[in-house]
């Protein structure tokens, strides 16, 4: 899995970080074909948002209703993420550096 951040220069604290959706290891070959035509069709999106207190901003979240796909977790790669879905459907990350 590979990533680049980009960001603009007068904005040091603002990241946008592009990957490949399909090259995440732990989908199936199945889940990439499905992924692929999503995309293909301009039905699938993700947004990864950052802050510096993640459990708090979680908490809020969840109470407020909103669908909860992944818990607080630390991640291999030095962030400490949750994941939600928004009304939309679309896939809604939040993250803190570790």
């Amino acid at each position: 899995m590979r990533w680049i951040t980009v960001g603009p220069p007068e904005q040091p604290e603002t990241s946008i970080v592009l990957h490949p959706p399909a090259a995440d290891p732990t989908i199936s070959d199945a889940e990439r074909q499905t992924i692929l035509e999503l995309i293909a069709k301009g039905n699938y999106g993700a947004l990864t948002l950052a802050t510096e207190d993640l459990d708090a901003t979680f908490a809020k979240l969840e109470a407020s209703g909103a669908e909860v796909l992944q818990e607080p977790t630390d991640q291999d790669y030095g962030v400490r993420d949750c994941a939600f879905r928004d009304p939309a459907g679309n896939l809604i990350r939040i993250n803190q550096l570790a």
